[in-house]
């Protein structure tokens, strides 16, 4: 037999072993209703597109998404917002003031995740819970990191605030990941977030169809609701992939982020 040929089945059989030993890895989850794929809908920023265009077309088909809010956004269509309660969408903290790295032009001085420290970004966070609960009355339990970015600090002195998160919420959502979630072995804290803006349904569909082929979680991320300009989700692919996911034969359970994680964390308890 090929030397090449057999280092590669000896190697096959070591990485099986492994994962076969891994007490993070517990089987198969088996989805609602015989479904073969979560999909989420988030969108980042409390852009007014959201509770003006985008969250009246979800609510036309009785879908329910996740909206990662700032506070001052927010409460320029506060009563929207509230309406959106109302309505049964999840929401969840984006940070106080947006926090990110300085190297973008637009970041306000003292904002810069380069110079924050975990306890800096804890007082962030507890504030923009705060504001939520007083101004919408929801206690937020989902996260998304802003800009994707889950650092502060520089150099020597980086730190990861994904434990922060872990700590606070009960999952944390990136941003522009290039995977899915495996719901029996993801950290919810650093959730993959997926891009939707800009997309069409056909491309969205091949993210779905993908993530149906190993079972995964499919956790899309957006920004403005509307069918043109920069980081917009198109309404129009909204539709195409909410009419597809209502077809039982597709195999699609379309939730937020919030009901997904906790289904997840219950079956894995199970498992255990």
């Amino acid at each position: 037999m090929n030397r090449q040929l057999i280092i590669l089945i000896a190697s096959l059989f070591v990485c099986n072993a492994i994962v076969a030993q891994d007490p993070e890895r517990v089987g198969t989850i088996n989805w609602p209703n015989g479904a073969k794929v979560a999909v989420s809908l988030s969108f980042d920023d409390a852009r007014l597109s959201q509770p003006d265009a985008g969250i009246p077309m979800l609510d036309s088909f009785g879908v329910k998404a996740t909206f990662y809010l700032n506070p001052a956004p927010m409460r320029e269509r506060l009563e929207g917002w509230k309406k959106a309660v109302a309505a049964g969408h999840e929401i969840g903290n984006h940070s106080s003031t947006h926090p990110c790295s300085g190297n973008f032009s637009w970041v306000a001085k003292d904002n810069e995740l380069e110079n924050f420290t975990i306890q800096k970004m804890r007082e962030n966070l507890t504030e923009c819970n705060k504001i939520l609960k007083q101004e919408l009355g929801v206690d937020a339990k989902v996260f998304a990191y802003p800009c994707g970015q889950k650092f502060v600090g520089r150099g020597k002195n980086v730190k990861s605030y994904v434990s922060l998160i872990a700590e606070m919420f009960s999952s944390g959502r990136g941003w522009l990941e290039e995977l899915d979630n495996d719901p029996m072995f993801c950290d919810y804290a650093q959730l993959a977030g997926r891009e939707m803006d800009g997309k069409t349904f056909e491309e969205i569909q091949i993210l779905v169809d993908n993530a149906k082929s190993h079972n995964d979680w499919l956790l899309l991320a957006g920004h403005e609701m509307g069918e043109e300009g920069n980081q917009t989700t198109r309404l129009s692919m909204l539709r195409k992939l909410i009419e597809y996911s209502k077809d039982p034969a597709n195999g699609v359970w379309l939730a937020p982020v919030g009901e997904v994680q906790a289904y997840i964390k219950k079956e894995r308890d199970k498992a255990h």
